[in-house]
């Protein structure tokens, strides 16, 4: 998850943003925004959850665009944000002229749904409900969301005009206001000269006053021209509606119209500048209308268009290839261009928004290599890289073997970060210098929720760790130079939800001076502010002033009281945020801020210090937005625009003294400004509105004239970083060169420059503690309960040498020598020969389930022990295995294939001549179940155990789990086994469902059985010709039971409840007629059994004279046969013996041996064989029915194994068991389950 800030050299950046129109009070809903084109946008990221991959409302207008290097900070996981060098453009994020790293870094992923929020949230403005009457009253009202949905077509160039003037009322009350302010402002400056004349010119965009949002582009070095995207953004419709485009080239005192040239119908989204030619432009047209770019090459002056078979979402430019880019569509796919836009060709299909790069200049070979994350087409990600104008899937390279998490591929610098979870835990990658990836070492039991690369600056990673225990704060840790190993630098930093939903972490990196960062951090429920002079290794409270504004002292004593910084970046781009730093003007810092106790939002005051944090002043009694003029020589300060102003202050002496100068003849509302637009000349560009109804005012204004002359030799001073007196900072002294406060000069260059470095004699504090050390309160770094600074890298080989740690490490960048380095550097010593230790098995995924067939990889990991001299041996559990002589050879993954289902136990061995050490996992591996058959009775004796079934297919041992629902039970029985048995004591209707899991797929049948205390039923089959219409699936024996039953109440007046009619699976159709009792017994049992046995013979009487019959469809009848009277009425809940009884039980004897012979002499009679099978079968089924210990046998449906089959499974399953075989395979598949 990525989130950077970019700091733009003064003279040398692009700037793009976007600039909120109407932002105060009266319409609280909507503000405009303007956007400066090829700024970098600010640290943002989106959480995953999310997952993942919203597009916006607009997500085609607000492409990102690619910069020259700049500092910058990015934030890692959960997973998205711009990548190195990167923006996307018009999100309202830093402040041009702002380079210090904001604290504000947000720690979530950024997707293009949250910019937009960003774009048009009014959460940076105050309510008219929180401003006083007169505030409220003299605001400026925002426009409508209906006004802003106004064609600009239905407005008179008039209308336009006169609703831009409609300031007469309100700029008179304005006027009142500012003269209020006016005498308020005085008084701060009795003191100070009259007020100098600024040079200035307004230009209102003419009938663009329904436009609220806007797009700026200024080339800034040795170019004079502007260009102006202004456009109608329908927030119901989502889109643009119409645009127009403006151009200066005579920096900004008139603009000239360029509809006509790029066409009058035409509605641009997006203005894109080359970072490495400025006077390549590329315009985007609104792909609500069509899909085109328009290129010009002569900044701006003319274009031509090109259609394009794709939307542009994003857009990345190369670092040092003008021609280069990379364009994202909205159908997740990466084209490139070579020659800057005119043709594309596709990189690769299914990548992540915002997740691909272009090479890094010195670590990747080839300079149009892409890095990026894709999707395979099963949803997995991956990270690949291959050369942009040859992507094939051949030359496609995998550098993480493996899958990763969406949304953490970070390319930045020297490091690559991916995330892996399983199992519900995240483990952190990083690949340094393009070398293999390291699973990253934090402390042990810090058990991220979530964590985010702050920084990549100086050689090392900042990281942000969301602890289990911890809600609204993170821990701040720091890393080697190889990004592997990280220590605790602070605690408990404050984070806040920004816009859009994104965490912002409390933290600041000053600009220009390195290793030192201001945090934010909650300490007893109070936020305090803390500074660091040496990259975290030392943080302490900043010192309150000595006086107010007044003079008036202030008590405020360590550490009880002292000062506080708020560290928020400004959504709007063009406002200076709550605090600045220059990397032109090291040592100067500008906040907003309190005195007290803790940090707070109430009763704030502007404050700066001239000397890196040890001396602040008070500057301002309210906020102020504040920007460095000159190369950092100059100060300007403008109130926040909650009411209208017409003046600016200048300070010359780093806010001790400011003089107020006039830049508009009428109170603007200021949405935003633009500072130090070239090298060669000094101008400011305010952009702002007179009234809400107003146009875009655009005032330049040229300061040069407050300055007396250029700066000599003389006007400079030098000065000594130091902390609190010290002089040693990051091991050096460090001597600037300063203008002297209060000259009047033009500095015109940058004067950041250091004089001298002179290093320091090493001490305690140049040194942090090392991974797994931790610092006691004696300032000592001791081992950490869980960390044995005795264990050694398996890499260690006899005969090699490591470095044993003393518990210490040298802060990165700190350029100390002599002193205690030594003493505190880590000491060279021999591998010893040792046995292993702490061998982990593990598959490359960590999962313990594979399919059949499929590879799967084994990972074997040994903590301790010398990985050159320890043999490896790993079992498979089927069988094979293999040996390795050394754990070099595993590096890669050892991969296997399972050619069977079941559970194997896989163990891996490693030993040497010291001791070995053993590891084992439990692998399951299955193939997908595709059909699932519950075998059930339809009718049950009460109170007798009966089977129930499930067959699969294909076939598994023990590899399946079984959740059996029975009735209205809230909970299901849960077996590994495919059967169960089970006593109804109920009667009625009782419905059984059985599922069966395999992987993350489950299975279900469900059968509806009758509970009775006795039954009788029939067998029945048809005629051949039912056969021939027969499909074999249940639902065609739901429909044909029903039509049976239907036929059978013609014959017989029974009650329909008292019949069910249940169609056996198989071809010949078989079907068995169960009479049931009925409901309400009122004439006793004896009674009711004499009634069924008369049905019963109704029944047969029927089906003998050949009279149920039924139409299958037309001009087809199929008759119903009765094929064997069951003995059914023999199996009842009441245990007795009778004559009846017996002589059934005889009867079972001679129908025996009648089928026997029959059997014997099948193959001569077909026909009788058919019926003799029936028969034979019916009766083994029905006399297992009879006992209560017999279990259900197994069977194989038709659905599952042909007719052939079948036969030739029960031939031979008769042979073995002579002839007495208890299952439904038969030539038509009665299910032993279908008598009770």
């Amino acid at each position: 998850m990525e989130t950077r800030l970019v700091v733009f050299p003064g003279a040398y950046f692009t700037l793009s943003t976007w600039l909120i129109l109407s932002s105060l009070y009266v319409f609280p809903n909507v503000k405009a925004d303007i956007s400066c084109a090829p700024c970098m946008s600010p640290m943002q990221v989106n959480y995953a959850g999310d997952e993942h991959l919203r597009d916006p409302p607009d997500s085609g207008k607000y492409p990102r665009q690619d910069q020259k290097k700049p500092k910058l900070i990015t934030v890692l996981y959960p997973n998205v944000g711009v990548p190195t060098g990167r923006e996307v453009d018009g999100f309202p994020g830093i402040a041009p002229n702002a380079e210090g790293i904001n604290s504000r870094a947000p720690l979530g992923n950024f997707t293009e749904s949250a910019l937009d929020e960003e774009l048009f949230s009014d959460e940076y403005v105050k309510s008219e409900s929180e401003l006083d009457p007169e505030d409220a009253a003299l605001g400026r009202g925002k426009r409508s969301v209906p006004e802003f949905l106004e064609s600009a077509d239905a407005r008179s160039e008039e209308q336009r005009k006169s609703s831009g003037l409609r300031v007469d009322g309100q700029s008179k009350r304005a006027e009142v206001r500012w003269n209020k302010d006016d005498e308020h402002d005085a008084r701060l400056s009795d003191s100070r000269p009259d007020e100098p004349k600024l040079t200035s010119s307004t230009f209102a965009l003419a009938g663009d006053s329904a436009h609220n949002h806007a797009v700026v582009y200024w080339t800034g070095k040795n170019s004079s021209v502007i260009l102006i995207l202004t456009k109608l953004y329908d927030f119901h419709l989502g889109s643009v509606t119409e645009s127009t485009l403006w151009r200066s080239t005579d920096y900004g005192s008139t603009y000239e119209r360029l509809n006509d040239k790029v066409g009058v119908k035409t509605v641009l989204s997006y203005l894109y500048v080359c970072p490495t030619n400025k006077r390549k432009i590329m315009v985007l047209t609104d792909p609500e209308f069509e899909s085109s770019v328009l290129i010009s090459s002569d900044e701006g002056a003319s274009y031509q268009k090109y259609r394009l078979n794709f939307f542009v979402l994003s857009l990345l430019f190369h670092h040092t290839q003008e021609d280069w880019a990379l364009a994202y569509s909205h159908d997740q796919k990466l084209y490139s261009s070579f020659d800057f836009g005119r043709k594309w060709q596709l990189v690769h299909e299914r990548v992540t928004p915002n997740r691909f790069y272009w090479s890094v200049t010195g670590l990747d070979k080839e300079l149009d290599l892409v890095h990026m994350e894709a999707h395979t087409p099963d949803g997995h990600c991956q990270y690949v890289t291959c050369r942009a104008q040859a992507c094939s899937e051949s030359s496609r390279t995998y550098p993480f073997s493996g899958y990763i998490e969406t949304n953490s591929l970070v390319v930045q610098d020297e490091y690559v970060f991916v995330q892996v979870t399983n199992t519900g835990r995240a483990s952190y990658y990083v690949s340094y210098q393009r070398e293999s990836f390291v699973r990253i070492k934090i402390p042990k039991y810090s058990l991220p929720k979530d964590m985010h690369i702050v920084s990549t600056d100086q050689g090392q990673v900042f990281t942000a760790v969301q602890e289990w225990n911890q809600n609204d704060t993170y821990n701040l840790y720091i890393s080697d130079t190889r990004g592997i190993y990280f220590t605790l630098a602070l605690e408990n930093v404050r984070t806040s939800r920004g816009l859009g939903g994104n965490s912002m972490i409390d933290l600041y990196e000053v600009a220009g001076i390195e290793g030192m960062l201001i945090a934010n951090r909650k300490v007893e429920n109070q936020v305090k502010t803390y500074i660091t002079y040496n990259k975290g290794r030392d943080w302490r409270l900043l010192q309150a002033p000595a006086t107010d504004l007044t003079g008036n002292p202030i008590h405020c004593v360590l550490p009880f009281c002292s000062l506080h910084l708020q560290l928020q970046m400004s959504e709007n781009p063009y406002l200076s945020g709550s605090i600045s730093t220059k990397s032109s003007a090291p040592g100067v810092i500008v906040a907003t801020g309190n005195i007290g106790s803790e940090l707070s939002y109430n009763n704030v005051a502007m404050f700066i210090s001239s000397d890196a944090g040890n001396n602040w002043r008070q500057i301002f009694e309210e906020e102020h937005n504040v920007w460095f003029l000159d190369k950092g020589g100059a100060l300007v300060a403008v109130k926040q625009p909650t009411v209208p102003t017409r003046h600016l202050w200048i300070s010359f002496d780093e806010g001790r003294q400011w003089t107020r100068h006039s830049f508009s003849a009428m109170p603007l509302f200021v949405d935003g400004v633009l500072v130090e637009a070239g090298a060669e000349n000094q101008i400011m560009t305010f952009f702002g509105h007179f009234s809400h109804r107003s146009e875009w005012q655009l005032i330049k204004i040229d300061y040069k004239s407050i300055f007396t002359r250029r700066c000599t030799e003389g006007d400079y001073q030098t000065w000594h970083l130091h902390n609190q007196g010290e002089p040693c900072i990051m091991g050096q002294k460090q001597i600037y060169m300063k203008r002297r406060p209060g000259n009047y000069c033009m500095v015109g260059w940058d004067n950041s420059r250091i004089l001298s470095a002179e290093p320091c004699i090493c001490r305690a504090h140049d040194f942090e503690c090392d991974y797994g050390f931790e610092r006691r309160g004696d300032g000592n770094c001791l081992p950490a309960f869980w960390f044995n600074p005795s264990t050694l890298s398996r890499s260690c080989s006899q005969g090699q040498n490591y470095l044993n740690s003393t518990g210490y490490r040298k802060v990165v960048a700190n350029n100390c020598t002599k002193g205690v380095k030594e003493m505190y550097t880590a000491r060279k010593q021999q591998c010893p020969n040792r046995p292993p230790r702490g061998l982990v098995l593990t598959t490359r995924d960590d999962k313990l389930t594979a399919n059949m067939g499929s590879n799967v990889t084994f990972l074997v990991r040994l903590d301790e022990g010398d990985s050159m001299r320890t043999n490896i041996q790993l079992d498979f559990g089927d069988g094979t295995a293999v040996s390795y002589s050394n754990l070099s050879w595993t590096q890669e993954g050892i991969r296997h294939v399972y050619r069977s289902a079941g559970i194997f136990r896989v163990t891996a061995l490693a030993e040497n001549s010291l001791g070995f050490d053993t590891s084992s996992l439990y692998l399951h591996v299955t193939c997908p179940v595709e059909h699932i058959q519950l075998l059930a009775p339809y009718v049950v004796i009460k109170n007798k155990e009966v089977n129930l079934t499930a067959v699969v297919w294909p076939s598994h041992f023990r590899t399946l789990t079984y959740f059996w629902w029975l009735g209205n039970n809230t909970e299901p029985i849960i077996t590994l086994d495919s059967s169960i048995s089970h006593t109804f004591s109920t009667e009625g209707m009782v419905t059984v469902t059985v599922q069966v899991s395999s992987g993350d797929s489950i299975l279900q049948d469900t059968r509806s059985i009758a509970i009775q205390e006795f039954f009788k039923s029939l067998l029945l089959s048809f005629s051949p010709n039912l056969d021939e219409a027969n499909p074999d699936i249940p639902e065609w024996r739901q429909d044909v039971g029903r039509v049976i039953k239907k036929a059978v109440l013609q014959v017989a007046d029974i009650p329909e409840e008292q019949l069910l009619v249940a169609v056996f699976p198989g071809i010949p159709t078989a079907a068995e007629l169960f009479l049931l009792p009925p409901r309400n017994q009122s004439d006793g049992r004896k009674r009711t059994e004499e009634d069924l046995e008369q049905i019963s013979e109704i029944l047969v009487n029927a089906l003998n004279q050949i009279s149920v019959e039924f139409e299958l469809k037309p001009g087809s009848r199929v008759i119903v046969y009765i094929t064997q009277l069951t003995l059914a009425p023999l199996v009842d809940s009441i245990p007795r013996h009778s004559s009846s009884a017996m002589l059934m039980l005889l009867s079972v004897v001679f129908l025996g041996l009648a089928v026997f012979l029959i059997y014997k002499f099948k193959r001569k009679i077909p026909w009788i064989n058919i019926y003799a099978e029936v028969n034979h079968e019916k009766e083994q089924e029905m006399i297992s029915t009879v006992g209560q210990n017999d279990t259900t046998p197994k069977i194989t449906l038709s659905e599952f194994s042909t007719q052939k089959e079948l036969m030739e499974k029960e031939q031979e399953a008769r042979a073995k068991l002579g002839g007495v075989i208890n299952t439904c395979e038969s030539t038509r598949e009665i299910p032993n389950c279908t008598s009770v």
